[in-house]
């Protein structure tokens, strides 16, 4: 994979703030629906238990703002779904096989080489055993990282969009928050910030090149 870049000398410095699952990651759900099958589950079963399971949404939210480990996280959940089912990296194994988003990471590279500011704003699902920051190998590529297991946050708070303004360091008129949940949008718009929500890669990465005046290329 590689990047160009466009002359930003006509272009203004912006801050990039960016989600991970879902933004830098290809969408998750049929890969999760695959994963639950030779786990001896149903197709669904990981998003009901995380979802619509009362005790599997009270874990996520403990596990996203720091108050539990992804160890004790993956016990908890692994009890939910089935006592067949193997608790230890439970997280690693159903993220390890989601791919990164490639247009988007190359979108990201080249705004940073481009010099624009970028930054990480993610809810978290647990760091260790299974960090899914370094799977995908994208944590060196931010000049900030807000991750709400670190912070105690999580989005759609107001905090941690604040949070992350400040330490991203430039004004409203030039930050650009990009999230595939349109809940999470909200937020940034209310304290300034253009906000970009992904439905698309494509179209995402699109709406981003014109925004922030680079152009990102893949090759094989």
């Amino acid at each position: 994979m590689s990047h160009s870049t466009t002359d930003v000398s006509r272009y203004e410095q912006r801050g990039l703030i960016l989600d991970f699952a879902g933004v830098l990651t290809a969408s998750a759900l049929a890969i999760h629906q695959a994963w639950c099958v030779p786990e001896g589950l149903a197709p669904g079963a990981w998003c009901a238990t995380l979802n619509d399971h009362s005790e599997g949404r009270r874990l996520y939210a403990a596990l996203e703002i720091g108050e539990i480990g992804q160890a004790e996280w993956n016990e908890g959940t692994a009890a939910l779904l089935g006592e067949h089912v193997d608790p230890v990296n439970l997280m690693g194994r159903a993220w390890s096989d989601v791919p990164p988003a490639c247009r988007m990471v190359a979108l990201a590279r080249a705004a940073r080489a481009a010099g624009h500011r970028l930054a990480l704003a993610s809810n978290s699902f647990g760091l260790d055993p299974f960090n899914p920051y370094e799977h995908v190998g994208i944590w060196d590529l931010f000049d900030v990282h807000v991750v709400s297991e670190l912070e105690g946050l999580a989005k759609p708070d107001p905090a941690i969009y604040r949070l992350a303004l400040e330490r991203i360091g430039l004004p409203a008129e030039r930050r650009v928050f990009v999230d595939d949940h349109e809940v999470n949008l909200p937020p940034a718009a209310e304290l300034g910030t253009t906000t970009v929500h992904v439905t698309d890669e494509d179209r995402a990465v699109a709406e981003l090149e014109a925004l922030l005046g680079v152009t990102a290329v893949l090759t094989i």
